[in-house]
């Protein structure tokens, strides 16, 4: 994976990256030459971006708290769900999360509180292909080609928002995923410019909730200086092809369609 500190910065990250340095630098100024002083701003550096992170990170659950439901029957109608990608396997069975995000989503559509469904993952490398395997396991329980939507190139869940306002012009939608994930979801579906609700796609236990809960810490942080600070845009973007036509028109393997 490319490291972040050789990745392009925009302006915005210079500035970011340029404040902290001048932070740590004066805080350097004033404090004990040698080992101790060291530690003291190792200390601080560390103390500062926890604090930075747990801030961001309420920010973003702050902004999407008032949009989150509880329940599919609390749900407005929208004209789409969106349902983020999540792990495959290789026989193309979708993992657990990824089975009960899908299930929710379907829910929805029975219920006609949604038209649409786009379904957003990694279909970076022809061996992997989330997207496929989420459209499949919904055409197998009775939803319409023509009404699944797939894009292949949902490598993050920023990315998956950005594309599905501006390829697929999704204005108004319900994100279908697990509670940890979900403000963070609806916070970049509303910063992409999506009338966006979110619905808890957890139907059962899932393994390594601790590892996800304290990796989902920094993903909101991050999701925080992406649409904030940053204004990051996807890997992709791509034609138009808007979500009130035939989902249909979505089955290429190709990452940037």
């Amino acid at each position: 994976m490319e490291s972040f500190w050789l990745r392009p910065r925009s302006p915005g990250m210079n500035r970011v990256v340029s404040v902290l340095l001048y932070h740590l630098a004066q805080l350097r100024r004033h404090l004990p030459r040698g080992r101790k002083g060291a530690v003291l701003v190792a200390v601080g550096a560390v103390g500062t971006l926890s604090g930075a992170v747990l801030l961001a990170g309420g920010s973003v659950a702050r902004e999407a708290r008032p949009f989150l439901c509880t329940a599919t029957d609390d749900v407005p109608q929208r004209f789409a769900a969106i349902v983020p990608g999540c792990r495959v396997y290789p026989d193309g069975t979708p993992s657990a999360m990824l089975e009960d995000r899908l299930a929710a989503a379907l829910e929805l559509y029975r219920a006609a509180k949604v038209r649409k469904i786009l379904v957003s993952g990694d279909h970076g490398a022809a061996s992997y292909d989330e997207v496929g395997a989420m459209r499949r396991w919904l055409e197998e329980r009775g939803v319409p080609g023509e009404d699944v939507f797939q894009d292949h190139a949902g490598f993050r869940t920023r990315d998956t928002m950005l594309r599905a306002e501006a390829v697929f012009e999704v204005r108004d939608a319900i994100v279908c995923t697990q509670e940890f994930h979900l403000a963070r979801s609806v916070f970049l579906a509303r910063r992409a410019g999506i009338d966006a609700v979110g619905v808890p796609a957890d139907r059962r236990a899932y393994r390594a909730m601790g590892i996800n809960r304290l990796r989902e810490t920094y993903a909101r942080a991050a999701a925080f200086l992406d649409a904030r600070l940053l204004h990051t845009g996807p890997r992709f973007y791509g034609p138009k092809i808007p979500i009130t036509g035939d989902g249909r028109a979505t089955r290429d393997d190709s990452p940037g369609s």
